[in-house]
């Protein structure tokens, strides 16, 4: 089975100026892998430099998919390593640790992280360092590893992955063959869209959901709410009616239970 379409993109890597690949990113048509109508909208699945696998992986953070700023920091640093020389393995690697959870979501993902525990269960003093010192303790991906977007917009989780050909086609392909290949890592699944879809696949691998860790919010600035609140950081009181204060904090409560297990 394929597992990385980096060799495939890296000629077209080194090749393009960054004026170009800039413009590639934006409106993409050579790194375009698959397009499709779902009622009424476009769904485009893109190429971005998501590819390295960490197979000696404790823990795999999953996201919903890489959005723009994501796959445009993985292709920039990706061509920047190619062209200063670094084999492709090196260039892949460098690209994925660099890009993951990159901007604001990670600093907002490490302090959810902490607060549950995982960096003392890992035996860190914050998971911060899993973007640097202890990067070989952690595998970073996606549900959909290849960027999604909707009408040309980020995509969030809807429509729902498992209801899409496309999506559910993307997640199947990738995400089935990056589980079997950490059979004894826990995922961490980002929003409950990403929960149940690797649930689906795990059921699809024989892969027991008792080390899938779902219930933490997605770390993006839209959800700064929910993640406030997941933190106690705001008071229920103090929560619009966006939010279900009895569904995060059953979500937490499950979530320590695993957590308490997997110690």
């Amino acid at each position: 089975m394929e597992s990385s379409l980096f060799s495939t993109f890296a000629p077209l890597l080194r090749d393009l100026s960054q004026d170009a690949l800039l413009a590639e990113i934006e409106t993409p048509e050579k790194l375009l892998l698959a397009s499709d109508n779902f009622r009424g909208r476009r769904i485009d699945v893109a190429y971005s430099a998501f590819d390295f696998v960490n197979k000696n992986a404790d823990v795999v953070i999953v996201g919903v998919t890489p959005g723009r700023q994501q796959m445009r920091n993985a292709l920039l640093e990706a061509q920047r390593c190619l062209k200063s020389g670094m084999s492709e393995m090196e260039a892949m690697k460098a690209a994925k640790v660099f890009a993951s959870f990159s901007g604001p979501m990670r600093s907002n993902l490490v302090a959810m992280l902490d607060a549950v525990g995982v960096a003392r269960t890992l035996g860190l003093s914050s998971t911060a360092s899993l973007w640097n010192t202890d990067a070989n303790r952690v595998h970073f991906t996606s549900a959909l590893r290849y960027p999604v977007f909707v009408d040309g917009g980020n995509y969030s989780g809807a429509p729902s992955m498992l209801s899409v050909p496309v999506l559910q086609s993307q997640l199947k392909r990738w995400f089935t063959a990056e589980m079997i290949t950490l059979p004894n890592a826990v995922f961490i699944p980002l929003g409950p869209n990403v929960a149940e879809a690797i649930e689906t696949v795990a059921g699809d691998v024989g892969l027991s959901t008792n080390r899938i860790l779902s219930g933490l919010p997605h770390p993006s600035g839209a959800n700064a709410e929910r993640i406030a609140f997941f933190l106690g950081r705001k008071r229920r009181e103090e929560l619009s009616s966006k939010v279900s204060p009895e569904r995060l904090l059953a979500a937490r409560q499950a979530l320590d239970a695993k957590i308490a297990s997997w110690v």
